[in-house]
């Protein structure tokens, strides 16, 4: 069955550039052109993942992740014009798994496309098991995390970057380890969307415990007491 794809974009060049290179990736493709457009179809179609510009017609990107959300979790990529690292947390914050900044290869969009729908469609490990590190509860087979007993509200990119650095223990994983073990790029790509991640993880988070190896990557935060436990 072909997944779906929704591209929210209101310059008709680039809805146009995108669809075609979904298409002949086997994806099937759906385009909206404005805020209360991308709204009503994901209503009544049910995509499997959203291309979503943050600048439309009518209300912006932001507004369509959060109405599309009230109803149920659909994997977003979003779209900004502007290299501007507010939009980007606003967008990961909202729910964005990922985001790109224009201009970008359709190529590497179809990529992340790919990276994220995995991501999403992760299926629970036989191996079911719980993480207990420094206040936090990570169920591999849900997928909930909580933190001091309040359960986070994390998408599926920050709950795997979260779970990496948890699984990995004291040990500093670097940005490009964590490309390839999170987001899936073997090429060292995308510095830029760990840190974007690491921000809005942390701001979901009621007690930092990612501590910044600067000119290295992340790692879970030492100084913090904490107990390790992996449970049944």
């Amino acid at each position: 069955m072909h997944k779906l794809i929704l591209v929210v974009e209101d310059d008709p060049t680039i809805a146009e550039a995108i669809s075609s290179r979904m298409r002949s990736e086997g994806f099937s493709v759906e385009v909206a052109e404005d805020g209360p457009s991308a709204v009503d179809l994901c209503e009544r179609l049910a995509p499997d993942l959203l291309v979503l510009d943050l600048n439309l017609p009518g209300f912006d990107g932001i507004e369509v992740c959060r109405r599309v959300h009230v109803h149920r979790r659909l994997p977003v990529i979003m779209l900004t014009a502007r290299d501007d690292e507010t939009d980007m947390l606003i967008g990961l914050g909202i729910g964005a798994d990922d985001y790109m900044t224009k201009p970008f290869s359709p190529r590497e969009l179809v990529a992340r496309t790919k990276a994220v729908l995995r991501r999403a469609e992760a299926p629970s490990p036989a191996d079911s098991q719980v993480l207990e590190e420094m206040g936090l509860r990570i169920n591999r087979s849900t997928r909930r995390v909580e933190q001091h007993g309040r359960q986070l509200q994390l998408t599926p990119t920050e709950f795997d970057l979260l779970y990496a650095l948890v699984q990995a223990g004291g040990a500093v994983m670097s940005r490009e380890q964590l490309l390839a073990t999170v987001w899936g790029y073997r090429d060292g790509s995308g510095a830029r969307t760990v840190d974007s991640h690491v921000r809005a993880l942390r701001s979901k988070l009621t007690t930092d415990v990612i501590r910044t190896v600067h000119g290295v990557g992340y790692g879970l935060d030492s100084t913090i007491d904490s107990t390790i436990g992996v449970q049944p």
